[in-house]
């Protein structure tokens, strides 16, 4: 288990966006800081009202965005316009080449989780999905949100990854869902947690991240919000 402090992750500000990179992007750059298996990026973004990002392409890549707090507008080269609200997943595959923008046209600052995973092959056709999960399927307990497009989950990727969310109450305990010979990366949203395994325990606070091989279990100090992305061990 390794715990990683958000103060000591990448950052940026550029005045309408302030953003943590868990992983190398943008101007932060650490060549022992890439990635943690098919899982390329974790930005932490925050956009100010009337403000985002501009169409810009993507290729090679599929991108899940997990809304936070506030609002988001995709529009994609695809004909694609959705807004998403706190706790939407949205998904693009962009395969052989997309262009999209994101946009924050609400009165409040938005925060989302921007998630890149290497696909499992390159120049696949570009799709797009969104989905809209009742918030108490995450209540004390995971709820499954992407598989790969053999599994389960509503929304499918091209990549062995499964990505959960969990709203977790204070005082209350849960076992991390990562089976052996797997491997898996947690965020602490919101809140605080102690998080174990049979060696040795720690503390998360919103915004920190574990990286996991082994079985863990979760209690939460306060009401907590966690991201868990799990895959094949690499």
């Amino acid at each position: 288990m390794k715990l990683i402090d958000h103060n000591k992750m990448g950052s940026s500000n550029l005045g309408w966006l302030r953003s943590l990179f868990h992983f190398s992007f943008a101007e932060y750059y650490n060549p022992e800081n890439m990635n943690f298996g098919v899982l390329r990026v974790i930005n932490d973004d925050l956009i100010d009202p009337g403000t985002g990002f501009p169409k810009h392409p993507h290729k090679d890549m599929e991108i899940i965005s997990y809304v936070i707090e506030g609002e988001l507008t995709h529009e994609d080269s695809m004909g694609h316009k959705r807004t998403l609200e706190r706790g939407m997943v949205q998904y693009m595959s962009a395969g052989s080449g997309v262009y999209h923008s994101e946009y924050n046209y609400g009165e409040d600052v938005a925060r989302l989780l921007q998630i890149w995973i290497l696909p499992s092959e390159r120049s696949l056709t570009p799709s797009y999905g969104d989905y809209n999960f009742d918030w108490s399927l995450r209540e004390n307990q995971w709820l499954h949100m992407v598989s790969p497009v053999t599994g389960s989950a509503p929304v499918k990727i091209h990549q062995d990854a499964n990505i959960y969310s969990l709203w977790l109450s204070s005082d209350q305990s849960i076992d991390v869902p990562l089976t052996e010979g797997r491997q898996g990366y947690l965020v602490q949203i919101e809140g605080s947690s102690k998080i174990s395994t049979t060696d040795e325990s720690g503390l998360l606070h919103t915004r920190d991240a574990a990286e996991l091989s082994l079985p863990t279990q979760l209690h939460a100090i306060e009401n907590s919000h966690f991201l868990f992305i799990e895959m094949a061990r690499s």
